[in-house]
């Protein structure tokens, strides 16, 4: 009998410590695109990216289900394709670059909601406020990339943050810039 129970507590006790190994999962720069845009005088949408952007995804399921993701964008690096407007964006004006020089995201959960279909929810911080958001994720597919080696997913990535839940150029009313500013990256990582 006590052979039985040194037995049971001996696989229980492994069976505890089992954990399934977490993989990670590295953004590869050359094939992603952080991007956003936002209506102006509503009448076009202005869109722009984050050209400086790391991220990463650890995940220990083949599903992504259980991922956790983190995201970290350099604001000096914001680019619209207009040197005069991209100057006024990294100002006081918007996201004050040099007091705050870092957009961050990192996830909460990672819901899977359909076939390849996820509800992401995280804190997003920039211009020094933080706030939840959930961003909608499609994983476009996994395969090999030739050039790595790498296992390699792609993602899209869409959602809407209110600029003025973080303080973001305040001064301008929403018959100037929309208050709703709409996000989308298209995100390759590989496999480490």
């Amino acid at each position: 009998m006590k052979k039985l129970i040194l037995f049971v507590a001996v696989i229980s006790t492994g069976l505890l410590a089992f954990k399934p190994i977490a993989n990670i999962w590295s953004v590869d720069n050359a094939h992603s695109k952080l991007g956003f845009e936002i209506t102006h005088l509503m009448l076009t949408d202005i869109e722009g990216s984050f050209k400086n952007v790391e991220s990463k995804i650890t995940a220990s399921k083949a599903d992504f289900s259980d991922a956790v993701v983190e995201l970290t964008a350099d604001v000096n690096s914001v680019n619209t394709d207009n040197e005069k407007r991209d100057a006024h964006l990294k100002a006081a004006d918007f996201f004050d670059a040099e007091k705050y020089p870092k957009l961050t995201f990192k996830s909460t959960s990672f819901k899977k909601v359909g076939n390849n279909k996820y509800k992401v929810a995280g804190n997003l911080n920039f211009h020094g406020v933080t706030k939840p958001v959930t961003l909608d994720a499609v994983l476009k597919g996994i395969n090999v990339n030739e050039s790595t080696k790498k296992e390699t997913a792609g993602f899209k990535v869409t959602g809407t943050i209110k600029r003025s839940d973080f303080n973001f150029g305040s001064k301008y009313p929403t018959a100037m810039l929309s208050n709703e500013v709409n996000l989308n990256a298209n995100v390759q990582f590989g496999k480490n």
